[in-house]
């Protein structure tokens, strides 16, 4: 073996080095920006049913009992372990009820499922319009406060959510103020 040919083959060794190392850094640096990445995980309120509702006969008042279904759907690649919390149910930007979210966990890439009873009340001068449209229009708002575990690390993540009317479905009210659930899908998160 010749000196040229010796030079020649440590060139080409440290060119597959230099190769390597290059490959190496581009899937860390991948894995960095796709797998590390902490996002907020998502609250909603999905399948909502009226189990009772009445209202006063000048109709300046509610009272309805609803089971909703809250998804707390988890897009990061490791577990978010949330604290109690509260949503509140508005009508009219007014508080009317609150659905209370137990302490839990959405494992990585998961929608967390569970359904919540809440009394809602409220006493307003437009109510009485709304119930006499057949229509009455609730948001939810709510912090769910929790941390995402990814590889031996933690992250605080809070989810400040305010929910429209998109999220909740409308019920239309018949002659004898029983609500008649209208059916929606709220996949679109």
């Amino acid at each position: 073996m010749s000196m040229g040919e010796g030079r020649r083959s440590s060139k080409k060794c440290l060119a597959y080095v230099a190769a390597f190392v290059v490959f190496q850094t581009a899937i860390i640096l991948l894995f960095v920006l796709i797998v590390m990445k902490v996002r907020s995980p998502k609250v909603r309120f999905n399948a909502m049913a009226v189990e009772s509702f009445s209202s006063t006969n000048n109709s300046t008042s509610f009272n309805m009992t609803m089971l909703a279904q809250v998804t707390i759907k988890n897009n990061n690649f490791g577990d978010f372990k949330y604290e109690n919390s509260t949503l509140s149910i508005l009508y009219n930007g007014v508080k009317v009820g609150e659905a209370v979210v137990p302490q839990g966990k959405a494992g990585p890439r998961k929608t967390k499922k569970f359904n919540v009873s809440v009394d809602l009340s409220g006493i307003r001068d437009r109510v009485g319009n709304d119930l006499n449209s057949g229509v009455l229009r609730l948001s939810g708002r709510g912090t769910v406060s929790g941390k995402v575990h990814l590889i031996k690390y933690e992250f605080a993540a809070d989810i400040d959510e305010e929910e429209e009317k998109d999220s909740f479905e409308d019920y239309e009210m018949n002659d004898d103020n029983e609500a008649l659930e209208q059916d929606e899908d709220d996949d679109d998160y």
